[in-house]
Formats: structure tokens, C-alpha cells, sequence
């Protein structure tokens, strides 16, 4: 069971897809990054209040899995879950559904916490973890 999940729609743009209306596998990274964003604007929080305190998120290892292809024009959801408490890196975890809410796509992103100042890693912040438990 996830500590914290949220479903973010994205409907699929014509310069996401290629030649054959499928999309084109780069853009996956991009939904992470909108889906990633949206979770934490839900928690009450942005990238950029925790870069104001003191905190970068730094893209450590990103990981995709394929199973079905996605479309112009559809609007997908992509499932975005925090599964462990995060310490020094948070891993959210991603499983994209199409229109017919049929799995397609599976991925993770984790990311290491960051000092702003000195640019070494360091604990995620209490306040942080604890919006995971609210």
C-alpha cells in the first residue's frame, strides 16, 4: 500500500506523437515530470518551496517499462505513488493507464535530496516526510 498516490490526467499532444500517431518514447519522462509536480502541489508543497528551503531533488536513476503503445489524442492517467518513507531518496513509482484504463505503461524515478549550499546529499526534510503521513 502506498503512503501517498494521486491519478493525473494528460491528454496526449500531436508534437508528443510520431509518424504513426503513437507517442514517442521520450515523452514518458516528461509525464513523470508533470505527474511528480502535481503530487507534490496536492501535498501542499512545489519544487520550488523546497528549493527556497534549502532542498534540491536531484534525478538520480530513471526507469520505463513499455507494455502498450499510447495515442494522439487520448488522455491517459498517470498513477503517481510514494511506496517507502523517503530518507536520503525519494522513489516515486508510476503506472500509466489508457482511456480504457488498461495498464500501458509502468516507470520510477527516484530522486536524491540535495544541500542547496554545498550540493551534498542530505536527509529529506521532517516536513517533508511527515506530509507523506498526513
Amino acid at each position: 500500500m502506498p503512503l501517498i498516490s494521486r491519478d493525473i490526467p494528460i491528454r496526449v499532444r500531436y508534437n508528443e506523437t510520431d509518424q504513426m500517431g503513437i507517442v514517442h518514447h521520450s515523452n514518458y519522462i516528461f509525464y513523470y515530470e508533470v505527474a511528480r509536480t502535481e503530487l507534490m502541489r496536492s501535498l501542499g508543497t512545489t519544487y520550488r518551496e523546497m528549493e527556497e528551503r534549502g532542498v534540491l531533488l536531484v534525478v538520480r536513476d530513471v526507469h520505463s517499462h513499455f507494455i502498450a503503445p499510447a495515442y494522439y489524442d487520448e488522455v491517459l492517467t498517470v498513477r503517481t505513488s510514494i511506496n517507502e518513507v523517503p530518507a536520503v531518496k525519494v522513489t516515486f513509482d508510476f503506472e500509466i493507464f489508457n482511456a480504457r484504463g488498461e495498464l500501458i505503461h509502468t516507470g520510477q524515478v527516484v530522486l536524491a535530496c540535495v544541500d542547496k549550499q554545498t550540493r551534498r546529499p542530505k536527509r529529506a526534510p521532517e516536513w517533508f516526510v511527515n506530509m507523506l503521513a498526513e
